[in-house]
């Protein structure tokens, strides 16, 4: 018998003694809801191997009678059970915290979700498909705790005001920062929402620190696309919607004007008035928008890859407000070797947009004023083609306003940066990143010298101005991970250095002959012509310490060490530390035994960050142009001392502390997070009044205090699992400001129609408040509004010393509520967002109730008062005297509102129809914004704010907020979307 042959019967036996150990093993595998699971991972425990669950969640494996099984799933727990004869009954897959295994972006590196010890904000992916929008901020709008999104008005190119727990600063910018995949970036409306992967808001001093001097308002790291594993994926997202103001303001029709304009006073051949115009119905419109975007993306032979493109357009809901954005987006990422990882994020942008003069009276060409203000007895034109205007002023009505100019902003830039990773030894980390920001663009207007009566006046005017930004930031940072047992150890140093350069041009002409040319070299006049240049520097050192040991007792250091050029030889470095640590009790052994307990996690941190943001060459003594010679008329050319110099000028200093506790439980159905937190700013940059034998008003000194405190708490759970499925998000947040320490000084300012200062900042209230009178009602016998005086007694000419703190802008707690429903392959989100206790001026209701000039009115002045002995809480109408409409608590209103934010119903066409075309997914949607509204405020809109962008030097939109005057309102919408995978 050959050898071959024994060899042969050797195997067979060996084969069948070894099959013969074997049985097959059969199974069910479900969730905790009971439903069967299909496509769990089943194999044997250090076998090789395997099977997955069919549709009905069952298997069948062949495995040793001692063996263990090991099933995995992807959202689940992952759990192994022994071999008990032929088969095991039942196997139950808990579901996995997810959210605590996510891996979140923070400064400079990532951290898994469950090991964060600071106030880590996290808006993931899903947020942003959850509804289509044109910019990412308004993501982020109730979506996270101790956030306040505002917006300043509905303008297609509005941009979004963001605070991170309050006001940081009264004069100094209190925007957070944001970083787009490590490139810190200014203006945020030309980054594309589609290319986000997720947004980390930063919120403390603790996760902030490692920002240092640019950390005292928060940080926003986004951090965009990458390709996934996989063969190429092809993404096409498109939608069209339509859009109008939800709501119109009624105001008096022409003859209720002519009986107006009689009483006060004003007479005209009324004959030549006989139109009787709508202005709402003029210049409201239904707006338009459509955006299309186009990703692939995907990841193979060491090489990740995405890249987009996309044009998005709005057409306004007011006439002639438009705005567009081209984008194109390339993210490759290169795995050379095993040591060395090469990539790049690139992104550029075209954007242009066409602004309407909006928080401005009619004489001012404000067009939400003008649609108010413009009597109805006017036409749109003159016979001769020109615009038409009051009958007693020459103010304009609001087409010309929109139709009488051309004007338009056209911007291209470029973020990106390209960084290599060395591994050096396991656990041994070099990056070296270098990213840029530039931008160029350029504004141009050019008024009507025939059509409009301003615009013959000086005989039309042409601008053209540019602006250019250039910024770059090089950092090379060293990291080192190592475990050893259960103590793990993580390490970061680097440097960081940054430069931005700003250049801008502007140039206006008049004098022009005809419209044939519209740009300023066809003007005979230079009216302005100026250049200027200007720079900001920052270099740094960073630093990092992380242990944790067995996951249960965690700890975090930061630090930063900033160089400033906008600060003195005195203080060129500030010193920016923080300390935070977490105990998760979960893993406790007196809470081993909870089982409906997944975890349970104290957090505490501490941690100083700063704010250079107020201006380059802050503390030099500067020079200013006595006049623009030789086009301003001045003798002869010549300077002039502008500033004092203070070396010792600083950075805002905010020392922060937070306390928090994260807990899941149930199988994570339920999450809650709650964070308590204090912050205390110093040395505030205030223009301090001096002697004024020292030649100056002010100089810029560290001089002033505020403090930031309040509550958070998110809520998330899954209500109902299975076949339909309801998650509900909830968060909620409570912040009180205060300032404490202003230097002796008084921050004023919002000056409403000429009736004085409103803003009023002070020691002792919160920043911002409304300061006048207090409205006590209208004297039936003269009709004359009265006001409080401070000795008790009331009246129509109050001294200035009566006036008082009259509301408070503040809320007392905003919140956003997320419910949403699945079935099958339908899906229903509805988003609400709501603030809660805050007052708006409505300064708008000034110019329209005031009664004193040749202003069209609303309705409400139909119940002025008119003879002796008439009750009513509307003044008599007296011409040119503003007694019976000052500053006062007549115009304070309840600005408390509840928004259905959005509503999006969905459906995913089933697999078994799209397989058949080569499609792995077809969803198509309708969306409803700003569908529904509950508040008692008066004017268009509650969400609002005129003087966001006011920014004079010495007073800012910090300071001056929750006023109404004239703002374009917040539209609502109605959008169509199809997006496609394959």
């Amino acid at each position: 018998m050959s050898r071959n042959f024994l060899l042969m019967i050797f195997l067979f036996f060996a084969f069948t003694s070894v099959y013969a150990q074997e049985s097959s093993v059969r199974g069910v595998v479900k969730d905790v809801s009971g439903e069967a699971l299909p496509g769990v991972s089943v194999r044997v425990k250090g076998g090789a191997g395997g099977t997955t669950t069919d549709g009905n969640g069952q298997f069948t494996l062949r495995a040793p009678r001692n063996a263990v099984l090991v099933f995995s799933y992807i959202g689940y727990q992952m759990k192994e059970e022994a071999v008990q004869g032929e088969g095991l009954a039942e196997v139950t897959l808990l579901p996995s915290n997810q959210e605590l295994d996510e891996v979140v972006v923070v400064g400079y590196g990532t951290q898994r979700k469950g090991d964060i010890t600071g106030a880590v904000g996290v808006v993931s992916q899903e947020a942003f498909e959850s509804r289509p929008n044109t910019q990412f901020g308004s993501i982020l709008q109730g979506k996270t705790a101790g956030v306040q999104v505002s917006s300043p008005g509905g303008k297609p190119n509005a941009g979004l005001n963001i605070r991170i727990r309050g006001t940081s600063s009264i004069t100094s910018s209190s925007d957070p920062l944001y970083v787009v995949d490590g490139v810190p970036i200014a203006d945020t409306r030309s980054i594309n929402p589609a290319d986000i992967e997720s947004m980390s808001i930063l919120k403390d001093a603790s996760s902030a620190a490692i920002y240092g001097a640019q950390g005292a308002n928060g940080v926003v790291l986004i951090t965009t696309k990458k390709g996934k594993e996989g063969k190429t994926r092809v993404d096409l997202n498109a939608y069209t919607g339509f859009s109008s103001v939800w709501r119109k303001l009624d105001v008096l029709n022409a003859t209720q004007y002519r009986e107006l304009m009689t009483e006060l006073g004003r007479n005209t051949d009324w004959d030549r008035y006989t139109e009787n115009t709508n202005w709402q119905d003029e210049v409201f419109q239904k707006g338009a928008s459509q955006n299309y975007q186009l990703a692939f993306s995907g990841k193979s032979n060491r090489t990740n890859y995405y890249i987009s493109g996309g044009w998005m357009k709005q057409k306004g809901a007011v006439r002639s407000s438009e705005m567009d954005r081209y984008n194109f987006k390339v993210n490759l990422q290169q795995e050379v070797n095993n040591w060395l990882t090469l990539g790049t994020n690139v992104g550029y942008t075209r954007y242009h947009d066409v602004d309407v003069a909006d928080n401005q009276a009619v004489n001012q060409g404000g067009v939400i004023m003008g649609i108010l203000s413009t009597p109805p007895n006017i036409g749109i034109y003159n016979a001769n083609g020109t615009f038409t205007s009051n009958p007693f002023q020459d103010w304009e009505n609001p087409i010309a306003f929109t139709d009488g100019s051309e004007r338009g902003y056209r911007n291209q830039r470029v973020i990106g940066n390209a960084y290599a990773e060395v591994t050096f030894l396991p656990g041994l980390k070099f990056r070296s990143n270098f990213g840029i920001d530039a931008g160029s663009g350029v504004y141009e207007y050019f008024l009507d010298p025939i059509r409009t009566s301003y615009g013959r006046a000086q005989e039309g005017i042409g601008r053209y101005n540019t602006d250019q930004r250039n910024y770059w930031i090089a950092d090379n940072t060293l990291t080192y991970n190592k475990q050893i047992d259960k103590h793990n150890f993580g390490a970061l140093l680097g440097m960081v250095a940054q430069k931005t350069q700003w250049e801008n041009s502007e140039i206006e002409r008049t004098g022009f002959s005809g419209t044939s040319i519209t740009t300023p070299n066809a003007g005979s006049v230079i009216r302005i012509a100026n250049v200027a240049k200007r720079e900001k520097a920052n270099a740094s050192i960073i630093g990092r310490v992380n242990y944790d040991f067995d996951g249960k007792y965690l700890f975090t250091a930061n630090f930063r060490a900033d160089n400033s050029s906008n600060f003195g030889s005195e203080n060129k470095w500030g010193y920016f530390p923080s300390f935070s640590a977490g105990w998760r009790l979960s893993k406790e052994a007196f809470l081993s035994e909870v089982s409906w307990l997944d975890d349970l996690k104290l957090r505490a941190g501490w941690g100083i960050v700063g704010n250079d943001n107020v201006g380059e060459y802050a503390y030099w003594g500067r020079v200013a142009s006595d006049a623009n010679y030789p086009f301003g008329g001045a003798i002869s050319p010549g300077t002039r001392p502008s500033t004092l110099q203070n070396d010792n000028l600083k950075w805002e200093e905010t020392k922060q502390t937070n306390i928090g506790v994260d807990l899941s439980v149930l199988g994570a159905r339920l999450n809650f997070s709650a964070d308590a937190y204090l912050k205390k700013t110093n040395d505030l940059l205030l223009n301090v009044p001096v002697p004024r034998a020292t030649g100056f008003d002010y100089v810029l000194q560290n001089a002033g205090a505020l403090e930031n405190k309040g509550l958070e708490f998110q809520v998330s759970s899954r209500n109902l699992v299975g076949e339909f499925k309801w998650e509900t998000d909830l968060n909620l947040s409570i912040n009180r400001n205060k300032v404490t320490d202003l230097a002796g000084t008084t921050v004023f300012g919002a000056n409403i129609s000429g009736r004085g200062d409103l803003s009023y900042t002070t020691v002792g209230n919160p920043i911002g408040m409304f300061y006048g009178y207090v409205f006590t009602g209208v004297d039936p016998q003269t009709g004359d509004a009265l006001y409080l005086r401070n000795d008790g007694t009331t009246s129509n000419t109050p001294s200035v010393d009566d006036r008082r703190i009259i509301g408070n802008p503040n809320p007392d707690f905003i919140y956003g509520l997320t419910n949403t429903f699945s079935y099958k392959d339908f899906g229903l989100s509805i988003f609400l967002q709501g603030s809660q206790g805050n007052d708006i001026y409505n300064g708008t209701r000034v110019e329209t109730e005031g009664m004193i000039d040749a202003k069209n009115q609303t309705v409400a002045v139909l119940d002025r008062w008119k003879s002796v002995g008439q009750v009513t809480e509307i003044p008599r109408a007296v011409p040119d005297n503003t007694n019976n409409s000052r500053n006062s608590t007549r115009f304070v209103e309840n600005g408390s509102y509840l928004r259905v934010k959005s509503a999006t119903l969905s459906y995913n066409l089933p697999q078994t129809w799209l397989s058949k075309v080569k499609l792995s997914n077809v969803k198509v949607y309708v969306t409803g914004e700003n569908l529904f509204t509950i508040t008692s405020y008066k004017g268009f809109d509650p969400e609002v704010n005129a003087f966001t962008n006011t920014n004079d030097g010495t007073q800012n939109k910090n300071t001056f907020v929750g006023i109404d005057y004239g703002t374009y309102p917040q539209t609502r919408n109605v959008i169509f979307g199809l997006n496609v995978s394959f």
